[in-house]
C-alpha cells in the first residue's frame, strides 16, 4: 500500500477507536496495532497514540459533562492524581520490563469481562459505595493512572470496574467519570512522551481529529442506550484485548 493509503487507514482506525473507547474503553487495542502495522516503531506508536488519545478522551469528557453526567470541577483533584500517577508510570516504563505487566494483564481483563457479564444487577442506577471517596481518589485513581503511563491497554476498563464495584456508580455515570480521569492520565503519559521526542505530530493530530469525532458519536450512543450498550461492549472489548495479549 502507498503511504497515503496507510495514513487514511490509520486515521479511520482512530475514528472507530474513539467510538469504542468513549463507551467501553480499549481504544488503544485498535490504534496501537494500526500504528505498528503502519511501520512505526513501538516507542513512536505509544507516543503518537497518547497524543491522539487526548482528543478522544477529551471529546467524550465534554460530551458527558454537557449532559450533566460528570461534574468536572468536583473531579479535578482526582484528575490531578490520575495525571501524576501517569507521569510516574511513564517514567517507570523506562526502568521496568513491560513483560512483567504483560503477563498479568490478560487475566485481569478476563476477570473484568466475567464481572460485567455475570453481575445480574448492573444498571445505570447508583448503589452503595464500598470505600470512602477520599481513599478511592488517593489510592485507586493514581494507581490506575500509573498503569496507564507504564503500559496503557485497558485503562478505561480498570477505571470502570473501580467506579462500579468500589464507588457504587451506575454504569453510565461510571463511564462518564472514567473519561475525565482517563483524559488526565493520557495527558500525563503524553507529557513524558513529548519530552522524550517520541511523537509523530502530524499523524497524531490527524488521528486526534478522527478520535474526537468518533468519541462524540460513541458518547451520544452511550447516553442514549446506557447500560444496555455499555455492558456488552465492555465485555467484548475486555475479552478481545485479553485474547490478543495472550496470543500475541
Amino acid at each position: 500500500m502507498s503511504p497515503d493509503t496507510i495514513v487514511v487507514l490509520i486515521v479511520a482506525a482512530a475514528f472507530f477507536a474513539g467510538f469504542v473507547d468513549a463507551i467501553a474503553g480499549g481504544g488503544g487495542l485498535i490504534t496501537i496495532p494500526a500504528l505498528l502495522l503502519g511501520g512505526f516503531d513501538p516507542l513512536s506508536a505509544l507516543g503518537t497514540n497518547k497524543l491522539q488519545s487526548l482528543f478522544g478522551s477529551g471529546s467524550a469528557t465534554i460530551a458527558y459533562a454537557r449532559r450533566g453526567l460528570v461534574d468536572v470541577k468536583t473531579l479535578l483533584p482526582a484528575a490531578a492524581l490520575s495525571f501524576a500517577g501517569a507521569c510516574a508510570g511513564a517514567l517507570a516504563a523506562m526502568l521496568l520490563p513491560p513483560d512483567l505487566l504483560g503477563g498479568i494483564l490478560p487475566f485481569l481483563l478476563i476477570a473484568i469481562a466475567v464481572y460485567f457479564a455475570v453481575k445480574p444487577n448492573l444498571s445505570d442506577v447508583d448503589r452503595e459505595r464500598r470505600i470512602s471517596p477520599v481513599f478511592f481518589a488517593c489510592f485507586f485513581v493514581p494507581l490506575i493512572g500509573a498503569y496507564d503511563g507504564l503500559f496503557g491497554p485497558g485503562t478505561g476498563s480498570f477505571f470502570m470496574i473501580a467506579f462500579v464495584a468500589l464507588a457504587g456508580y451506575g454504569v453510565l455515570k461510571a463511564t462518564a467519570h472514567t473519561k475525565l480521569l482517563n483524559f488526565a492520565s493520557n495527558l500525563g503519559g503524553f507529557a513524558i512522551f513529548a519530552f522524550s521526542g517520541s511523537i509523530h505530530w502530524k499523524l497524531g493530530l490527524a488521528m486526534g481529529i478522527a478520535q474526537f469525532c468518533g468519541a462524540r458519536l460513541g458518547a451520544a450512543s452511550a447516553v442514549r442506550f446506557g447500560a444496555k450498550l455499555i455492558r456488552p461492549l465492555l465485555v467484548a472489548v475486555c475479552t478481545i484485548l485479553a485474547l490478543k495479549l495472550i496470543l500475541g
